[in-house]
């Protein structure tokens, strides 16, 4: 005869891997979140100044084409240039964003170089040499930290509305500042 099977039994399971609850973990995160937060958002920076730099090298390598005098190899030199520090950017980009010691070194001084941006570029900069070199920066960064993010996947930063409404506000001044400038060229 066969077995009969208990529906309401409890599942049979091995507990032996199951990681038990780590206080500590999750208060380390909690601590740390904000600023995790905001060097993720370093990295989200310089996505966006690859993918400008990229742009601009196209924009050289096609442009050197079309002068013909002996401007164009500085041109196609320029373009190499900023194809190279575009590439660069994604690999840091990537690097902050998965919190690699690297690329936190690599930030560093792309950002210290930055500051000779002066005067948004200093700002900009100087912000990211702050978070970089914090002591909760370099915390982050340490290679136990991706273990306490590991163990705390449930914990998230929760943006605000007052910021999402500024960073808007500020995308609309620059998409009007920059159409202030193009369009009247073409009229």
């Amino acid at each position: 005869m066969a077995e009969s099977v208990n529906l309401y039994a409890p599942p049979k399971a091995k507990v032996e891997d199951v990681t038990p609850y780590d206080g500590a973990a999750e208060e380390i995160r909690r601590e740390h979140i904000k600023t995790e937060a905001s060097i993720r958002s370093i990295g989200v920076l310089y996505y966006i100044g690859a993918t400008v730099c990229c742009i601009a090298s196209i924009g050289f390598l096609i442009g050197s084409a079309r002068v013909p005098s002996g401007l164009p190899l500085s041109m196609k030199a320029l373009g190499a240039l900023y194809l190279l520090f575009g590439v660069l950017g994604f690999f840091v980009a990537r690097g902050i964003r998965k919190l690699r010691p690297w690329a936190r070194i690599t930030a560093i001084v792309l950002a210290a170089i930055g500051l000779l941006g002066f005067p948004v570029g200093t700002l900009i900069n100087g912000y990211i040499l702050y978070l970089l070199l914090s002591g909760k920066g370099k915390r982050i960064f340490e290679s136990d930290y991706a273990d306490v993010v590991a163990a705390t996947p449930d914990i998230k930063y929760k943006t605000s509305i007052v910021t999402w409404i500024a960073v808007i506000v500020l995308l609309l001044v620059v998409v009007g500042v920059i159409a202030a400038i193009i369009i009247p060229r073409y009229h």
